[in-house]
């Protein structure tokens, strides 16, 4: 009997847990809820085998009604079995959806669906999204465009910053002018300008890669760069004209071209000058260049650069000289070129851009033969492409790539009032001219297409600078501040009057207190004396009561104001007398330098009548 009850024991713990204990803890509705599962699952596995499908809806009608009879009979034989079974937790299942096939043409379920579309039109619609995406022309954002006025002289140098918040503008009339998308309204004000480079016309302006610094490159020999505020970081040190080997100066020697940054390294830039050299320049040390190019013809003669610029990944250096000629230098080598083509364009003009692709692999160049070619720096043997009839008048016409390497943009010169220049886009692998934009009546200098705004800017002959964008594919620039209204120009809140505070006097005393300053000018406005106009005067001979101030013939002009009567009738003598006591009690001026050397002065007397009578001799009064 002892050794039965743990026998017992861990016979009811093999069969299962105690069931006063499964109460106590309430492991009662866990169970339930299993088995309930176990049931539904059982019962859709008995449905999907006994429906079978059908192509038309009146068999799935009457499947779905022969289901719901043996879902009712199946829920009654359940409820019967299951009668015992009062500790069932949970909402009981729908009736309905048991075993009911989904149906969803039902518009009960998911309402009416919306007509398939046909195959020929989801065809013509891919194509059409395909050929958008593959036409680079509709990527053009040219739908609006905005008109900064720069000054009346040619705008000549465009810069804008990696961000696109900034363009600096530059021009023939020596200012620089910095306008912010960010704090302008309608009316498209700069908000600085200056003169950095003071008599000379601005040839070139660029923002550094980190956007920081500018290059300004003016017609002097000495570049400057200028904060984003315009004040001056550092110049250039101008070399030794009377030096014969350039090398050995340390400075440009005579008027520079163009200027550009490096586009990786931080702080370093290049120049281009008249004195037939291509220097690179650290910020950190103006008084010396980093290096120096030298070009050369091909009988070794030295050849002008009349531009320059850098490739993308800032290892070679590209220039294009007055013979014609591309030359290509490793950044790190400065003896020979590595790639030198000698009649890129005609001998005598001067090539005005020469400019890299995104991919680095192509080079654009604008020629001042009205040309603009396409080049291969990996077979620089002959161009790829050529396109000719391009005029252009100015040594600082540019090229430039679209962002996403499909397009060249150019722009196009024209004498005054001889029609309108034009922004030309050519296709890169085609070299077709595949648009056009009349930008306005005079020519079109510089052009600028940034990769984030995705806008183009425009620099013309007639001193504006447009700016060119979609709202729907450019981003920020020019659609910040197309948005905001004009600001209304503020009266001057001047005080007619200087207002004393004497918090502390009487009241009889105490001046009213001026409570708006607008207030007082309506009020003064319409007080006769305060507001009365000044008289003008009078240009003639006199009207009106009122005396002229002079004829209106010149002799009168003359009378008046030259020939005028300045007659002194005073003794000099007794004027110069009048201050000798004076003179002789306190000298100043001449006395105290003469006081050793000057005699005592003695004035002679003045006799009179009589006096001189009685000293007349004897022999004179005998012969009275």
């Amino acid at each position: 009997m002892e050794r039965s009850g743990p026998s017992e024991a861990t016979g009811s713990d093999a069969s299962g847990p105690d069931p006063q204990l499964a109460v106590t803890m309430g492991f009662t509705g866990f169970e339930a809820r299993e088995k309930e599962e176990e049931m539904s699952r059982e019962k859709e596995l008995r449905q999907n085998e006994d429906i079978e499908p059908t192509s038309s809806r009146s068999n799935v009608v009457r499947d779905c009604s022969k289901s719901s009879s043996r879902d009712t009979s199946s829920s009654e034989s359940e409820e019967s079995s299951d009668s015992s079974d009062d500790e069932l937790i949970g909402p009981p299942l729908p009736p309905k959806m048991v075993g009911k096939p989904v149906n969803f043409m039902d518009e009960d379920i998911l309402g009416a669906l919306p007509p398939p579309l046909n195959e020929e039109e989801e065809a013509e619609e891919e194509e059409e999204e395909e050929e958008e995406e593959e036409n680079p022309v509709h990527k053009i954002p040219d739908s609006h465009e905005i008109t900064l006025k720069h000054g009346t002289k040619t705008v000549s140098a465009l810069g804008l910053d990696p961000s696109g918040a900034r363009l600096v503008t530059g021009g023939y009339d020596y200012d620089v002018k910095f306008w912010d998308f960010a704090g302008m309204d309608a009316a498209f004000k700069a908000f600085r300008s200056l003169q950095p480079c003071e008599c000379h016309q601005i040839k070139s302006l660029q923002y550094s890669n980190t956007g920081d610094m500018i290059l300004v490159v003016s017609g002097s020999s000495q570049a400057k760069v200028i904060d984003r505020d315009g004040f001056e970081v550092m110049e250039c040190i101008k070399g030794d004209q009377y030096i014969v080997d350039m090398a050995n100066t340390k400075g440009h020697t005579a008027m520079l071209h163009t200027g550009s940054w490096h586009p990786k390294i931080k702080g370093e830039f290049m120049t281009c000058s008249n004195d037939a050299t291509v220097r690179t320049w650290e910020v950190e040390n103006p008084k010396k260049q980093k290096s120096v190019f030298k070009p050369r013809t091909m009988q070794g003669k030295k050849v002008i650069p009349t531009t320059c610029t850098y490739s993308r990944d800032g290892n070679l250096i590209a220039a294009a000289c007055q013979n014609g000629s591309i030359q290509i230098w490793d950044r790190n080598l400065t003896v020979h070129p590595k790639f030198h083509y000698k009649q890129a364009h005609d001998s005598g003009t001067d090539t005005s851009c020469v400019t890299f692709s995104y991919d680095g692999n192509v080079l654009a160049s604008r020629g001042g033969d009205d040309s603009l070619k396409l080049w291969d720096i990996r077979q620089f043997n002959k161009p790829l492409f050529s396109a000719s009839g391009l005029p252009t008048m100015f040594p600082m016409t540019d090229c430039c790539f679209s962002p996403d390497d499909k397009l060249i943009v150019t722009g196009t010169s024209v004498q005054r009032g001889c029609g309108s220049g034009k922004l030309v886009f050519f296709e890169r692998r085609t070299f077709q001219r595949v648009y056009e934009i009349d930008i306005t009546d005079a020519s079109v200098v510089r052009c600028l297409w940034h990769p984030k705004l995705n806008q183009i800017m425009v620099g013309t002959g007639n001193g504006l600078a447009k700016v060119y964008y979609d709202p729907n594919k450019s981003q920020r620039g020019a659609k910040l501040c197309v948005v905001k209204t004009q600001r209304k120009a503020k009266q001057a809140e001047t005080l007619t009057q200087d207002y004393i505070i004497t918090p502390h006097a009487l009241p009889m005393f105490r001046e009213p207190r001026q409570r708006s300053t607008r207030k007082q000018l309506e009020k003064d406005r319409l007080d006769p004396l305060k507001s009365h106009k000044p008289e003008p005067p009078v240009a003639g001979p006199g009207r009106g009561g009122r005396v002229g101030t002079h004829g209106g013939t010149l002799s009168s002009y003359i009378v008046k104001n030259i020939a005028l009567d300045k007659t002194d009738d005073s003794n000099p003598r007794e004027a110069i007398l009048r201050h000798a006591k004076a003179a002789e009690d306190n000298p100043y001026w001449v006395s105290p330098a003469y006081s050793k050397t000057q005699p005592k002065t003695m004035f002679a007397q003045v006799e009179s009548d009589d006096e001189e009578a009685k000293n007349e001799p004897e022999w004179k009064k005998r012969k009275i």
